[in-house]
């Protein structure tokens, strides 16, 4: 967060507008699937809420580590030879370039830390592709 009164690059500018992020309330204002949205940076990372719901595309990504931490409910990441089931208060890393796949029977909630250039469907581009993101 980052406010423009304060000097630009200074600790005061991020000291301003330093807030805590409740993720109860910040998820009650998502109803979509698989569109995330930023509720943090840190270090050119972005800290990412999204629901989910059905199952995403199979993709990877070139540069960028992805985590995912579920908030409530379960999901199934599909990878290449296993499928790994991940449980609230879980998470998961997945490497850069490593093929994967989300699945979600039910809604699921997640927290994703990834870098700020990470698009969500990665090497594809089709109708599930953000490549511009909402911050709540």
């Amino acid at each position: 967060m980052f406010d423009e009164r304060a000097i630009p690059g200074s600790a005061q500018a991020y000291i301003y507008s330093m807030e805590k992020v409740n993720l109860a309330q910040k998820l009650l204002e998502i109803s979509d699937s698989w569109n995330p949205r930023i509720a943090g940076t840190l270090n050119g990372q972005h800290v990412k809420l999204v629901k989910f719901k059905g199952e995403f595309v199979w993709h990877h990504h070139e540069k960028e580590d992805e985590l995912f931490y579920v908030i409530k409910g379960s999901f199934d990441m599909h990878l290449r030879d296993k499928i790994i089931t991940v449980n609230q208060g879980e998470f998961l890393i997945v490497p850069r370039g490593m093929e994967h796949k989300p699945v979600a029977s039910e809604e699921v909630e997640v927290m994703l830390f990834e870098p700020a250039t990470t698009l969500n469907t990665g090497n594809i581009e089709n109708e599930l592709t953000k490549k511009e993101l909402d911050s709540i």
